[in-house]
């Protein structure tokens, strides 16, 4: 079964530009090394330019584990550390 997760992440004010870089990098080796990651995309919310939502969906929960796993989501992570205010508000779903 399908798994859905909707990570919620605040960027420190002046950091937005360089965390979308960081973040556009992880989306394109995300797409191009992972076939259970189906979907995997970051959004700005309309209401505060400081808070993104990244839309993610894998081909099961195995996948997804696989994910967190990766040497270059971990790199991704930890230069992250310094460009955002707190730790990810993750939400699992689970597809219908």
């Amino acid at each position: 079964m399908a798994i859905g997760v909707i990570a919620t992440i605040t960027v420190r004010d002046g950091k937005n530009a360089e965390f979308e870089e960081l973040f556009t990098a992880l989306t394109e080796q995300v797409l191009a090394n992972e076939p259970g990651a189906t979907f995997y995309a970051l959004h700005r919310t309309k209401s505060d330019s400081q808070v993104y939502k990244v839309l993610e969906q894998y081909a099961s929960k195995e996948a997804l584990k696989a994910h967190g796993q990766t040497e270059y989501f971990l790199a991704a992570s930890q230069k992250m550390g310094a460009l955002v205010a707190a730790a990810p508000e993750l939400e699992v779903l689970d597809a219908v």
